[in-house]
Order: structure tokens, then C-alpha cells, then sequence
């Protein structure tokens, strides 16, 4: 056994030396000596798997380094695509806010009938009331002048009716200036001014009583308040359902001659808008507070697609090129069917122009 470790050790030296000196005859020499000497070349060969503690095994630690790799690639795409698909729902609530522009609440848009080009002329009389009613005890010179006592407007009324008058509404006289629309032979229009309480309470019934129409001038701001004495938005609504035509009266009752664009807007359109939401009916007609208006006023109540203006000016003729400066007949507190008479055909009499009186000479309306 010494013998053949010894013999084994030789042959790996020589072995060496033939590799390192480039002896390639010792090299053969001491293998086939090493051969011929042990005939036990098994030992040499389970000895010689010494050398593999070079292992092959300490290389295989690089598949842990492709592991790592592996896991960092698999994370980082996850948390980049995840936020675009988020960003797909915050487009959608842009396209439901574009609907929520309505501005279809306009849903009746009244433009001005468009004229037919023809000038044309009416001999109306429109007689203008405030209150139906007597005027109370100790009431000072003004009211007593708009106070028409019930018996007396129904003595008016009794008058026309048996003349063979026809009550017409002023859309009817705006569509005869500006389209042509025919006018009953003997046309009158009633209108009430400043919307008072009595106008649901006497007014109306004594007008389908001699089945005549009338037309009211409201102030809208009043109804919103509540206000004592004035027509609530129930009455207003009620006297429109019963045929009675309803113009606007501002909304506060404002004297509107000389102040500013937008509080004229406020003052004019405001109140349209309130008839018509209410009434569910276009409102095409407008009474000048006080009977005040300058050229702006005309404008504005023009731009907010009314169709007349009316006046507190008197006299019978009124005009196509006219509209928006309609000029009435006043029935004064007292005026009996003579008195009433009398004034219509002194204004029938007069050569009166279409523009109104001057402005300081109408205070009230």
C-alpha cells in the first residue's frame, strides 16, 4: 500500500515536470512506468476525482443571479400602466357638463313680428284706467283723479257694448301696424294700469259681463312681495286663464327715464321673465312707469323682445313706425259715458304727431 501511494505521488510529480519543462519523453516514461508498476489503476481513478473541488457546483450560484432580474423586470411595468387606465373616466365628466348649459329655457321665443313694410295707421281708441273702485275718504286730488267708481265703468261699458264696439287686445293692434291683420270695424281696447286688487275684484267680472277682453299692466316685483292692495301672483294667474291679457308694469314700479342700462334690464326684463314663467305665455306688452322713457329705456325694452310700448300721452292715432310709443285716452275719477265721449273726439279732432307729449308734462302711470 506505501508502495503504490509512493509510486502514485512519483508519477504526479513527473507528470508536473514533463508539463512545466515541456519534456514530452518523461511525461510517456513516467506514465507507462506508473502503468506497468500498478496494476491497481482503480485506486488512481477514484483517487484522481479529488480535483473536482473545483466544483462545478459553485457555478451554478449564477441562476440566482438571473432570478433577480427576473423580479425586478416583472415590477415595473405593473404600477406605469395602471394610472393611464384612470385617466379614462376624469374625460367623461366633461362631456356630461356641456348638456348643462340648457339654455333652452327659452322655450318660446317671441321675436317682433317682422314687418310687412307698410306703413299703416289705427284710430283706436285705448282707454287707460287705474282703479276701479271709489276712492276712499279724505284721499288727497290724485287719487280721486284715478279712482273710476264700479258704476261708472260699468256705464262705460254698457255704452260700448250697445254701440257695437269690439274689444281688442293690444297683440291684436301691434299685429294690424306691423302685419296687416285685420281689425274689427269698430275696435276699442280697455287697459288697467299698476295692477291694484280691484282689477281681479271688480274689473274682470264686469268686462266678461259685456263679454269684453281688457289688458293689465302688472308690477311683478309687488306679486313677489305680497304687497297690500296690489294683484298676488293667484290673481294674476286666474285673470289670464279667464282671457284677460297681462303686460308688465316694470318690476318695482321704477321710474325708468335716465338711469343706467343694466337697471333698466332689471326693471324690464326682469318682470318679463316673471310673467312668462308664471303664465307659461309669451309677454310681449309694456307699460312705462309714469308714463317716463327716454330713447335707452326704448332700446332695452326693444332688445328684450317686447312688442309695444305704452304711454301715458294722449290721443287716438297711433302708427307702425310707432309701436314702442303708444299713446292712450285717460278716464279720469267721475267721467261719465258723455264726459268719455267728449275726450275721444276732441283727441279724434286734434292733429297730434306720433311722438308723445313731453316727458315733465306725464307724471303719473
Amino acid at each position: 500500500m506505501r508502495l503504490g501511494r509512493a509510486l502514485l505521488w512519483g508519477g504526479a510529480i513527473g507528470l508536473l515536470l514533463a508539463l512545466t519543462c515541456g519534456c514530452q519523453r518523461q511525461f510517456v516514461f513516467s506514465f507507462t512506468w506508473l502503468a506497468t508498476q500498478t496494476p491497481t489503476t482503480t485506486v488512481t481513478c477514484t483517487a484522481t476525482p479529488s480535483s473536482t473541488h473545483t466544483p462545478t457546483p459553485t457555478r451554478t450560484t449564477t441562476p440566482t443571479r438571473t432570478a433577480t432580474p427576473t423580479a425586478s423586470i416583472t415590477q415595473t411595468p405593473t404600477p406605469t400602466m395602471s394610472p393611464t387606465a384612470t385617466r379614462s373616466p376624469t374625460a367623461s365628466p366633461t362631456v356630461t357638463r356641456t348638456p348643462t348649459v340648457t339654455l333652452t329655457p327659452t322655450p318660446t321665443p317671441n321675436p317682433f313680428p317682422t314687418p310687412d313694410g307698410m306703413q299703416r295707421e289705427a284710430w283706436v281708441p285705448i282707454l287707460m284706467y287705474h282703479y276701479i273702485s271709489a276712492a276712499p275718504a279724505g284721499a288727497d286730488a290724485l287719487r280721486r283723479d284715478l279712482s273710476v267708481a264700479p258704476a261708472d265703468f260699468e256705464a262705460h261699458l254698457r255704452y260700448f257694448r250697445d254701440a257695437g264696439y269690439e274689444s281688442i287686445t293690444l297683440y291684436d293692434l301691434a299685429m294690424y301696424l306691423q302685419r296687416g291683420v285685420p281689425l274689427p270695424e269698430k275696435p276699442i281696447c280697455f287697459t288697467f294700469d299698476d295692477g291694484y286688487r280691484d282689477h281681479v275684484t271688480n274689473a274682470v267680472p264686469l268686462l266678461l259681463k259685456y263679454g269684453f277682453r281688457g289688458t293689465f299692466f302688472v308690477i311683478t316685483g309687488f306679486a313677489d312681495e305680497g304687497r297690500a292692495g296690489y294683484l298676488s301672483w293667484d290673481d294674476i294667474i286666474s285673470m289670464h286663464a279667464a282671457g284677460m291679457e297681462i303686460g308688465s308694469h316694470s318690476y318695482m314700479h321704477a321710474d325708468l327715464a335716465g338711469q343706467t342700462a343694466e337697471h333698466i334690464v332689471w326693471q324690464v326684463l326682469g318682470a318679463k321673465e316673471a310673467l312668462e314663467a308664471r303664465l307659461g305665455a309669451i309677454a310681449p306688452l309694456f307699460c312705462y312707469p309714469f308714463g317716463h322713457y327716454d330713447d335707452l329705456v326704448i332700446a332695452v325694452v326693444r332688445s328684450a323682445q317686447y312688442w309695444v310700448g305704452v304711454t301715458t300721452a294722449q290721443g287716438l292715432r297711433n302708427a307702425s313706425d310707432g309701436v314702442f310709443e303708444l299713446r292712450r285716452v285717460r278716464v279720469r275719477g267721475g267721467d261719465d259715458v258723455d264726459d268719455l265721449l267728449l275726450n275721444i273726439e276732441y283727441l279724434r279732432n286734434l292733429d297730434l304727431t306720433p311722438t308723445p307729449t313731453p316727458i315733465s308734462a306725464t307724471r303719473r302711470g
